[in-house]
Formats: C-alpha cells, sequence, structure tokens
C-alpha cells in the first residue's frame, strides 16, 4: 500500500478526522508512515506554507461552527512557531471576510509572575499577533493570568480548568514543543491527566527564551500551564515544529516509547493529532534520516552520497575500504545491487568528496575546473559576502574571507544589520566613558551625557533610546572594521546596510518589507558580484539569520533578469550553531594552522562579543572556539571518510536560483 493510499484510508475510516478533507496536506507536504512513527505527521519544505494550511484549517473548523451556530473553542498556543498561522489568520480576516464572532480561545500558558502589558508576556504577544487584528469579542479571550497574587494561584487554575470544561472542551489545540518535549509548559515529568496548573521551568526551557529577555537571569522560573489532561481531551490536535534544533525531540516524539520524560509522547496516545514539520525538524526521522532502514528506495545522487558517507560512520571505515557485505547489512543491497559492486560505488564517492575541496575558493586561474567547485574564470571575480551581523563573517568564513583578498579578488563585504541588540549596557557605558573622558569639551559631550544618564538610569526590560542604539550600532561597526582591516580588506569594500527591520531596540524583530529589500537589491547591483556568500544558518537564536536570508532570496528574484545575475552563484554558510551536513557540502576549503590562528584573531576584535555573550544560545562556549571546534570537526570527519588530513575546513553549500 503506498504512502497515498494510506492517507485516505486514515481520512476515510476514522470520523474523528473531520477537518483533513478541507485541507490540503497530503498534496501540500510529504506524508509516509513507516513502522518505526507512532503520531501522523506530515513535512513541508517551507514552515511558511505550512503555517497557512494549518491556518487554513482552523478557518475550515470556524467556518463549520458558525454554519450549526455553535461556538468554535480554539486553544492556542505561543512562540515563534505559530506566528505566520496567526498572521495568515489575520489575512483571512481581512482580505477573506473570515470571522472570528463565534470563536472562544484559551492560551495555553503564561510566565510567573508577569504583567500582562511587560513586551515578554503571552498577553502581549496574543494581542499584538491575532486578537487586536481580528473581530473576536473580548470576553471570549482567556488568557492565563501572570499577575494573579500567589495565594489566590492554586484557585484561579481550578477555575481556568472549569472555564474550559464549561465551554465543552477545547475543538482544536494548536501546540509547539519544546526542546525538552514540552507541550505548554508540561515540563518533563508532568503526569498524563496533570491540569491547568502552577510550575517550575526547565532550565533549557528558560534558556531557549534568554533571547526575549535579555539574558536567561531575567526570565521567570515559573510559569502557569494548561495540563497534559487538559490537551489530550481536545478534539484535534496539531504541533508545529520547525529548525533543525527541534529535530532530535521530534525523533524521540514521534518514534519512541510515552514517557513523562518527554511529555509531548502523551500525544502518541490521542486520536487525532498531526505532527506539521518543515524539513529541517524532520531529518533525524528514520524515514528521513535513513530511509534505506525502512523500505525501498530511488537511488539518486544525492541519496547514494547521504547513505554511503552515513555507512562509513556507522561501521568506522573510509570509504575506500567498505565491502558488499556492509551494504548488505546495512539496508542497502539495492544500491549494491544497481551499482554492480562496492568497489565501484566507492570510488565515485570517495571523488565526489575529493572534488568538493578546493584552496581557491574563488576559482583557480587556468586550471581545468571541471572537477572544481567554481568556475575558473572570471581569474578575478567580484565577490559580495552578506553577515547578518557584524561579526558572521569572520566566525564562519573568516578563511575562506582571507583566501579571496589574498588571491586577489574585489571582494566586498556587506554587514546586514547594526547588531546593535547585542552589546551590553556595560559594554556601551565603557565607550561612552572614554569619549567623555577624551575631550570632555567636544560638542557633543551633552549627547555623551545624556546616553550615559539613558544607560545608568535604564530599567529592566526598558528598549534603548535611538541614541543609545546608535553608540551600540557604531560599536559594532568599528569592530568589524577592525577585523576587515586585519584581513587586508581595504574600508571601501565595507558595507553596512542597517536593515530596518532589526531595528526594534528588542530581541523580536520586524517582518522584513519593501525597504529591506530595496537595500539589498541596490548592494548587489553596485557590486555586479560573480559571486555571493550569505548565511544559510537558520539556527540564530533570535532569527535574523533567516530574515536576512529571506531578503537575499527576495532581491534575486527581483534581480532574475539582470544580465550580470545570470553570471552570479551564491554559496551558502553556516553560523556559530550549526555545520552542513557532510553530504550537504558543495565546497571544502580546507584551513592550514597559521590561517586558523588567524581567523581566530580576527573574530578577537569583535569585543564586545567576546566574555558573556547576550545571545549564544544554550551554548556557553565562546564563538571563536564554537568555530574552531566546529572547523576542526569538518576536518576530522572527511579524514574519517579516507580524505587528507587537513587542521580545519570552512564548508558552503551552493544555492541554485
Amino acid at each position: 500500500m503506498n504512502s497515498e493510499t494510506r492517507f485516505e484510508n486514515t481520512l476515510n475510516k476514522d470520523s474523528a478526522l473531520p477537518y483533513y478533507k478541507d485541507i490540503s496536506y497530503r498534496e501540500a507536504g510529504k506524508f509516509e508512515e513507516t513502522r518505526f512513527e507512532k503520531i501522523h505527521n506530515v513535512i513541508f519544505k517551507s514552515s511558511d506554507y505550512a503555517s497557512v494550511i494549518i491556518a487554513r484549517e482552523i478557518a475550515t473548523l470556524i467556518k463549520e461552527k458558525q454554519s450549526k451556530q455553535e461556538s468554535c473553542v480554539l486553544g492556542l498556543a505561543t512562540g515563534s512557531s505559530p506566528i505566520k498561522v496567526y498572521e495568515e489568520l489575520v489575512r483571512l480576516h481581512k482580505e477573506e471576510e473570515l470571522s472570528f464572532a463565534n470563536v472562544v480561545t484559551f492560551n495555553l500558558d503564561e510566565y510567573y509572575p508577569m504583567g500582562k502589558s511587560d513586551m515578554q508576556s503571552y498577553h502581549y504577544f496574543m494581542f499584538e499577533h491575532l486578537f487586536d487584528h481580528i473581530d473576536i469579542l473580548p470576553e471570549n479571550i482567556h488568557i492565563p493570568n501572570g499577575a494573579i497574587p500567589q495565594e489566590d494561584l492554586h484557585q484561579y487554575c481550578i477555575d481556568y480548568e472549569l472555564k474550559i470544561n464549561s465551554f465543552g472542551g477545547l475543538d482544536f489545540q494548536l501546540l509547539g514543543i519544546g526542546r525538552t518535549g514540552h507541550i505548554g509548559f508540561n515540563e518533563p515529568g508532568s503526569h498524563y491527566n496533570s491540569v491547568t496548573r502552577s510550575i517550575t521551568l526547565d532550565h533549557l526551557t528558560r534558556s531557549d527564551a534568554a533571547s526575549s529577555f535579555f539574558g536567561i537571569d531575567n526570565v521567570p522560573k515559573r510559569a502557569i500551564t494548561m495540563g497534559i489532561g487538559t490537551i489530550k481531551k481536545a478534539k484535534r490536535i496539531v504541533i508545529m515544529a520547525w529548525g533543525h534544533k527541534k529535530a532530535d525531540i521530534v525523533k524521540q516524539t514521534i518514534e519512541g516509547k510515552v514517557s513523562a520524560i518527554i511529555p509531548a509522547t502523551y500525544l502518541q496516545y490521542h486520536a487525532n493529532t498531526t505532527f506539521i514539520l518543515d524539513q529541517e525538524a524532520s531529518e533525524e526521522l528514520t524515514r528521513i534520516k535513513t530511509p534505506w532502514l525502512v523500505g525501498p528506495c530511488r537511488w539518486n545522487q544525492k541519496l547514494k552520497s547521504k547513505a554511503i558517507i552515513w555507512l562509513s560512520y556507522e561501521v568506522q571505515k573510509p570509504i575506500l575500504k567498505l565491502t558488499d557485505k556492509d551494504y548488505n547489512d546495512h539496508g542497502m543491497s539495492s544500491l549494491l545491487a544497481e551499482e554492480g559492486s562496492s568497489y565501484d560505488l566507492n570510488i565515485k564517492m570517495f571523488n565526489t568528496l575529493q572534488h568538493t575541496i578546493t584552496g581557491w575558493p574563488g576559482g583557480k586561474p587556468k586550471a581545468d575546473d571541471s572537477n572544481r567547485p567554481e568556475r575558473n574564470v572570471p581569474h578575478k571575480k567580484r565577490i559580495l559576502i552578506l553577515s547578518p551581523h557584524p561579526d558572521d563573517d569572520v566566525i564562519s568564513m573568516g578563511g575562506t574571507f582571507h583566501r579571496l583578498i589574498e588571491q586577489e579578488h574585489t571582494v566586498h563585504i556587506a554587514y546586514q544589520t547594526s547588531g546593535n541588540i547585542a552589546v551590553s549596557d556595560e559594554e556601551a557605558i565603557k565607550y561612552a566613558e572614554v569619549i567623555k573622558n577624551i575631550e570632555p569639551e567636544i560638542e557633543s559631550s551633552n549627547k555623551v551625557n545624556d546616553i550615559l544618564i539613558d544607560l545608568k538610569m535604564k530599567q529592566k526590560d526598558t528598549i534603548d533610546s535611538i541614541d543609545v542604539r546608535s553608540l551600540k550600532g557604531l560599536i559594532r561597526r568599528h569592530e568589524s572594521m577592525g577585523a576587515t582591516r586585519f584581513l587586508g580588506l581595504p574600508d571601501a569594500y565595507v558595507h553596512f546596510l542597517d536593515l530596518p527591520f532589526y531595528e526594534t531596540g528588542t530581541a523580536k524583530k520586524k517582518p522584513y518589507a519593501k525597504d529591506d529589500i530595496a537595500a539589498m537589491v541596490k548592494i548587489i547591483k553596485k557590486i555586479k558580484p560573480h559571486q555571493i556568500f550569505a548565511a544559510g544558518d537558520l539556527a540564530d537564536p533570535h532569527g535574523t539569520h533567516k530574515v536576512c536570508l529571506d531578503v537575499l532570496f527576495k532581491a534575486l528574484e527581483d534581480l532574475k533578469e539582470e544580465d550580470f545575475i545570470k553570471d552570479c552563484w551564491v554559496w551558502l554558510y553556516r553560523g556559530a550553531w550549526h555545520e552542513w551536513d557532510i553530504h550537504d557540502i558543495e565546497m571544502a576549503v580546507p584551513l592550514s594552522p597559521d590561517e586558523v590562528l588567524k581567523k581566530r584573531k580576527a573574530i578577537f576584535f569583535h569585543q564586545s562579543q567576546k566574555d558573556g555573550v547576550m545571545f549564544q544560545g544554550d551554548d556557553s562556549r565562546e564563538f571563536w572556539v564554537r568555530a574552531e571546534e566546529r572547523n576542526q570537526q569538518t576536518a576530522k570527519k572527511y579524514h574519517q571518510l579516507g580524505l587528507a588530513n587537513y587542521a580545519a575546513i570552512e564548508a558552503f553549500k551552493r544555492y541554485h536560483f
């Protein structure tokens, strides 16, 4: 039985699945059940598109209830995962007249203590992203109150539970999943029949929220949450997971045993739950990571590369030493039958990997480029390096950056955002005091005094003034120029785009707009690059990388008819959080020990980002340590496959547009 037939049978056999028929999960996403999976799931290429499909299901349910003159009771989630769902619901209301007059909502959770007007509160979030833009009745909105006095909290939670029950329970529950496996704020250890209550937050949950609170020390340690028992009574549950950071917990939830250690696994007992995933969140699922262990495969070149590299690591042998038995014993007999012998497979794979390695990232002049990742013409290229923050360039590709300059290409660097939010108040005070003490009588001293007063009197959760943000941006700007000068790049080739979407003064950014795209189009048209290097790392804790990449892709789309753009190749690097898998790498630039040291020194110019970075995620290492160890690990992986033993390797994947 193929996956589509299984899906149709799922639709028809169970009346508990009433809403699938009006949406296009099967057509829009990748759906396939395997013996490993215990929760129905659908995979989409894009989280944005998946969010639209989810919103359509919710809209269909609302309309069905309206036709019966019934209330539609929705359980709603917060965080970054549902934002696009809410955007689409708002669009459906404004452009397609979807009414929310019959909708009753109950939010999953809220930090405690937390005032409704605090920017980090889920009350603030819901009105900002949804309730202020639709026609829902105010009395139908229910969000846990994080300002309830401690002595009243227990009864408040009981009353919240009773209120949900008074509406007959939830018709639809929207969920995200935390990296601890929590749903709502039901942390590891939560009971299957738990109800609305207060709970202590796990350290990892607080770490993931740290960017929104300007550091983990400011994240509340407690929360109010609906219970597992409350959630599982919902008639329909959709749970979203976006990005590779969720991949491990998604696999454990969908394929693992039901356990209180991973509360989301309780959803295996729910008859009408669907996991909606993007490709990165699905990459650890057995059918995605190692599909040859699931069933027959269509062996294209990408899958062959993935499988052979996996096999080499699995049996701990270099590629050229893999045997027919290794292939047969690990579910790859069909590949062996297709190719004829392990010898032929091994040679082809070894050569493919060998051809990704180059010391000439801009192309080697007058050399045969048929087996090289880059073209040899023109010999001297115009190159644009894009850096989302003012240090991503040297952290992620500092060695390649220096190599391109040394090989006499015309290299430009464009810093896409100011990075001002990542400068601590203490660092800004230090610089302001230096300015004041150097020339106390200069005309700008009043402004410096005002900045110092702003910084020293600043209250918790207060947005920096424009002058303070300007100073912090200047700090990042001049640190960047120190690094680029060290690498040998003239100041004239350094550009600061200061994309407007970033300039909110908070970790939460605006959606990108026409001004952002226009700035990107302008710099690309000015340089007319043969190569663009851009950050393809979407694991950045506050989303700037993704927005910057989306802006680039939109600019390239707008420029696609330009003659110069047809000869432009785009290479994506990854940031401080994650590296490309070996089978995805299309250009590997080896670094000597001296180049590793030079890269480290270039990173050191970003002094404000050393010794306690504000947005480093849950990794306590400094960025230069992460980058160095990551590059060394990539080189080690190549060596384990039987390739040369380099000190370090920076990796890139080509984006075809």
